[in-house]
């Protein structure tokens, strides 16, 4: 299958000297396209990081990356941007919508960034909503939703338009378990259609929708299985 994502020996180092923080260690993972990867480990394990490198939104220390077949380290600041936009859906643990737009314009934005006309974002926004089943309130603004609300607006947002890769910190973290397990469905479906995604969860049972789950441990892959259920030894405390 074609390789979606790549992290070939990505290592990540935080301060110097005796406040180093070793967050990666050699990691290792391919995402295929059509694929959905869950990633579980403790607190501290370095699942945050996985992602944000994955997404370029930080520089790796050292390794490289690999999006649709192009390494992130011989990109500028304007190509990844463009990459994000255009490739890159990312679900943040906090939202990330902007307060002074609604519901819809917070998912069109990243269409319209990239050339996308009004009247397209807005229709495809709405969709996105709808899939969702927060069409509804597409004409409140952010700070009008709960947080339940925002976050699945925050995952229309990254699963809009033509996204080939969907990274998502804790998708779930504010909704109930009917509205999470409706999430994992949309993601799982997104997937299905043609994109890899990567899944950072705490909750096996949400990881259970993903094809494949890797599980962290002081910044390294410690075990990787098709099945669901992980030892308890491994996800440690949350």
């Amino acid at each position: 299958m074609t390789a979606m994502l790549e992290l070939r020996d990505v290592a990540k180092v935080y301060g110097e000297g005796a406040a180093e923080v070793h967050a990666l260690r050699g990691i290792e993972l391919t995402v295929a396209v059509g694929e959905l990867v869950a990633v579980m480990g403790p607190s501290g394990s370095g699942k945050s990081t996985l992602l944000t490198i994955a997404g370029s939104l930080e520089e790796p220390s050292s390794g490289d990356v690999l999006v649709g077949g192009a390494s992130l380290g011989g990109m500028s600041r304007k190509e990844k941007a463009r990459l994000r936009r255009q490739s890159i859906g990312y679900v943040f643990q906090d939202f990330n919508l902007l307060a002074g737009l609604t519901a819809a314009e917070n998912v069109a934005m990243p269409l319209e960034l990239d050339g996308t006309s009004a009247r397209d974002a807005k229709a495809a926004a709405l969709a996105a909503l709808e899939d969702l089943g927060i069409a509804e309130r597409a004409d409140h603004f952010a700070d009008d939703l709960s947080g339940g609300e925002r976050q699945r607006v925050a995952i229309a947002r990254a699963v809009v338009g033509s996204r080939r890769l969907l990274l998502a910190d804790e998708p779930t973290g504010a909704l109930d378990s009917v509205n999470s397990e409706a999430v994992m469905r949309l993601v799982k479906r997104i997937c299905e259609r043609g994109a890899a995604g990567v899944v950072v969860t705490h909750e096996a049972q949400l990881a259970s929708w993903a094809d494949r789950v890797v599980f962290l441990r002081d910044g390294r892959v410690v075990d990787q299985t098709s099945r669901p259920a992980a030892p308890e030894s491994l996800l440690g405390s949350h």
